[in-house]
Formats: C-alpha cells, structure tokens, sequence
C-alpha cells in the first residue's frame, strides 16, 4: 500500500529501501558463496599441490635409493670392460634422464609418472648388471681356484721333473764313471816282449844279430794277456820306435794318448782279439834307412795307455861281425 505525503503524490521510499536491502543481501550472499567456492578452490589446489609435492618426494627418495644402489655397484666393480662397461654407461645415461625430470620446479604429473617409470627401468638394470657382476665373479673364482690347482700341480711337476732331472744326472754320472772304469779295465796288457834284430842270408835264411849294419829288420814279439772285460773285436796297437838319436821314427802320424796327449807312431797293428783269451802277437819293423848302432826304444799303447815297453841295443860290427 502507497503511502501519501502532504501534496498528495504516493510515498515510494519504503518500496525502494526494500529493493535496496534485498539487493545487499543478495550481493553479500554471493559475496559469501564466492569466497566459500574459492576457498574450495584453493584448498582442493593446495592439495592437489601437496599430492604432487608429496608424489615428487616419493619419487625423488626412491631415485636416491636406486642411485645409492648404482653407485655402490660402480664403485665395487671400477674396472668395468666391455659389454659390462656399455651396460654400465647406459644406466649412467638413465639417471641423467631421471635427474633431469626431478629437477623441474614444475614438473608434471605425467612427467613425475615417465620418472617412475624409468626408475623402475633403472632399478631392472641394474639389478641385471649386478646379477651378471656376481655370476662372473663367481666364474672367475672358479678360474682363480682352477688355476691355483694348476699352478700346484706344476709345481709339483717342477719338483718331480727336478728329482728326475737329478737322478737322471747322478744315473748318467754312475752310468759315465763306470764306463770310464770299464773303459780303463779293458785295456790289454802286454808281456813277454820281445825284440831282435834279423839279418836275412841271401838264400832268404834268417839269422838273428847284435850288430847296427847286418840287421835288416826288427822282429818285435809280445803276448796279449787275457782280460774278462774287453770284449772280442778288432784291437789296434801304437807302436812308438825312438832311434837312438832319440827321434821318434815315423811317417809323420799321430795317436791320443791317455797321460801325453798326441804322440808320433812307427807302426799300427791291428790284431783280431778274443775275449778271456792269450793272445801273440809278432810284427817286423823294418825302416827305409840303415840301423844305427845304440839304443832302440820300443813303446806299445792301447786304449791310449802304455802297455809295455823294451830296448834293444845294436852295436858296431867288428872286421869280422
């Protein structure tokens, strides 16, 4: 109902003081629901942003963990080579990756959920690597442990083919002395020597004589005395004639002995020995110039040792000698 005033025009005020406050209520009530609506916003931003704060640390501890786990490795195992060395450089490469993501500010969601993800790749590998580290330590150790027996084997090896080595020696030493000892216990020995001087008639008759001018020969005679070790064969004897200008008469060939070294020979002969047996031997010496008078030193040697000896002497003739 409109109300009158004094010059009979109707009173609005009241209508418009109603419209006014409803108008105040109204806006202070959107007023409220707005700050309620954004203080909701707010809030659910806020802990949509905690989420992600909280899902980033989660992931960031994990990428320490399996980092502290990688590096542990890598350091236990510095002289990484070959396919283990590329395995090794492509979990290095990973990390980098993942370091990269965590370090946005503003990292996604999405971006936090690809650095899970490649972590647990990370975590994969090197738990291969490590698998594969252990198995070929393990590998090795039988290696190391194979080659220790190895290596104790030849050792005794070593050992064994040196005892051998030594006894083999000591054997071909014995075996030597006592070749040796054979060797000198085989020589032959000669007696009864015999040496004369033979003056031959011309009807061919031999004639024995003291005289330089009618010997035409040196009959030299000796026995071979029996021996149990020598065996049968062919024996060679020197025969060393010294003139009595004290001159080794020969052709100009040479003999080892065993005390003298080489000496020059008159004659070899070579006589057709059997074991354990007497043997005579007989030889004419007969040399291209006369005989002189004087001493004619006879030396025999075998097996380079000297087995007998004699002189004969040749005298001057007389007028009728």
């Amino acid at each position: 109902m409109s109300t009158v005033n004094n010059g009979g025009a109707p009173d609005n005020r009241k209508t418009i003081y109603g419209i006014l406050i409803a108008a105040l209520v109204l806006t202070w009530g959107y007023i409220f629901y707005d700050k309620s609506q954004t203080k909701e916003a707010i809030i659910g931003l806020e802990t949509k942003i905690s989420n992600v704060d909280s899902a980033r640390l989660a992931i960031q501890q994990e990428f320490m963990n399996v980092s502290a786990k990688a590096d542990s490795l890598t350091k236990d195992n510095i002289e990484l080579q070959g396919d283990l060395a590329n395995k090794n450089a492509d979990i290095q490469k990973l990390k980098g990756n993942i370091g990269a993501i965590l370090k946005k500010r503003n990292a996604t969601a999405k971006e936090l959920a690809e650095a899970k993800q490649l972590i647990g790749e990370l975590n994969g590998k090197i738990d291969g690597l490590f698998a594969e580290i252990q198995q070929l330590k393990g590998e090795n150790l039988q290696l190391t442990n194979a080659n220790e027996q190895l290596n104790t084997e030849k050792t005794q090896l070593t050992s064994e083919k040196q005892n051998l080595e030594s006894n083999l020696t000591a054997t071909r030493t014995e075996k030597k002395q006592l070749e040796e000892k054979v060797d000198v216990a085989s020589t032959l020995h000669a007696s009864n020597i015999g040496i004369n001087a033979i003056n031959i008639k011309g009807t061919g008759k031999e004639k024995e004589t003291t005289t330089a001018k009618r010997a035409d020969l040196i009959r030299i005679s000796f026995v071979i005395d029996e021996n149990r070790i020598t065996p049968s064969g062919t024996k060679d004897f020197y025969v060393v004639v010294t003139a009595p200008d004290g001159k080794v008469i020969t052709e100009g060939a040479n003999f080892t002995t065993r005390e003298d070294g080489s000496r020059p020979y008159t004659n070899k002969v070579s006589v057709n020995y059997e074991q354990n047996k007497v043997i005579p031997v007989s030889f004419d010496w007969k040399q291209k110039d006369a005989y002189k008078e004087g001493d004619y030193k006879i030396e025999i040697y075998n097996n380079g040792f000297k087995i007998g000896q004699g002189v004969k002497t040749l005298k001057k003739g007389g007028l009728f000698s």
